[in-house]
């Protein structure tokens, strides 16, 4: 887990909605700290360290960022098992403002700073662009201003803090988000990994999902059916009743409850009940 940055929290609450919590026992900067799940423990690293403990098998999954995995070098010795959905973002190139940029070869020659030192430099080789690769480890946007560097590889979610030290994205390096990485895994250990991989999965799988339950009169049933989506095919169950009545039940995702509510209401449905979903297993 990552011990602290951006990662940190929706990581937490990943994991908390799949029944894995961290008993801390007081001490909130523990590293190694035992969960709600007996056969499953937490270790707290830098968030760029965690790809290679993955890959070394000291621990078995890890939650970090893709562009970490590969700027680790470690693609081919874990595998990516759930993107999470959170910590998305571009690595990008970006120049000053006023810098004359027509296209990468005119940062032939350049210096570019980043964190992102095996990232860039691939992409730049890949591209054919000769560039002096500059390592830093923070206050990357600031070095062109300082005259340090011409330009900057660095990660961008909104482009604010771009903006606010004067530079522009020009290319984009890669595409990232969090993801939950799998290394290899001991035998005895295959079936809780899974079982941590599964639930993950299914908590990921339930966002914007709700229950949607209605009472339909007999006559509007097949209409009101021909509106509904549904994973498989919605429930339907006979309720007793003086007049002839269904319960329909379906899954629905959240961005089509207005259409459904509004359609299956002018069609005969009644008693409209919306449910939230904590998990899902195809």
């Amino acid at each position: 887990m990552p011990n602290k940055g951006r990662l940190r929290e929706p990581a937490l609450k990943l994991l908390s909605s799949a029944g894995i919590e961290p008993i801390y026992g007081g001490d909130t900067r523990a590293l190694l700290v035992p969960t709600t799940r007996s056969d499953v423990v937490l270790v707290y690293a830098r968030a760029d360290d965690i790809p290679v403990l993955v890959a070394s098998g000291a621990v078995h999954l890890g939650i970090t960022g893709r562009d970490l995995v590969r700027e680790a070098g470690v693609d081919g010795e874990v595998e990516e098992v759930l993107d999470l959905g959170f910590g998305s973002g571009r690595i990008v190139v970006a120049v000053p403002r006023d810098y004359p940029y027509e296209g990468l070869s005119s940062l032939e020659g350049r210096r570019v700073a980043t964190k992102y030192v095996n990232i860039a430099r691939r992409f730049f080789e890949e591209k054919g662009v000769r560039v002096k690769i500059m390592r830093v480890s923070g206050a990357t946007e600031v070095m062109p201003l300082l005259g340090a560097a011409d330009a900057i590889v660095d990660i961008m979610s909104t482009g604010t803090t771009l903006r606010a030290h004067g530079l522009v994205p020009v290319e984009t390096v890669m595409e990232t988000s969090a993801v939950l990485i799998r290394g290899r895994v001991p035998a005895g250990l295959e079936y809780t990994a899974t079982q941590v991989i599964e639930v993950t999965r299914s908590v990921i799988n339930a966002r914007g999902v709700k229950l949607v339950l209605m009472n339909v009169p007999d006559e509007a049933l097949k209409a009101v059916l021909s509106i509904l989506p549904s994973m498989s095919g919605p429930m339907v169950a006979r309720l007793e009743s003086p007049k002839p009545m269904w319960e329909v039940l379906v899954a629905a995702r959240e961005s089509d409850l207005p259409r459904i509510i509004v359609d299956a209401r002018r069609m005969g449905a009644r008693d409209i009940v919306i449910l939230g979903v904590e998990k899902v297993v195809p």
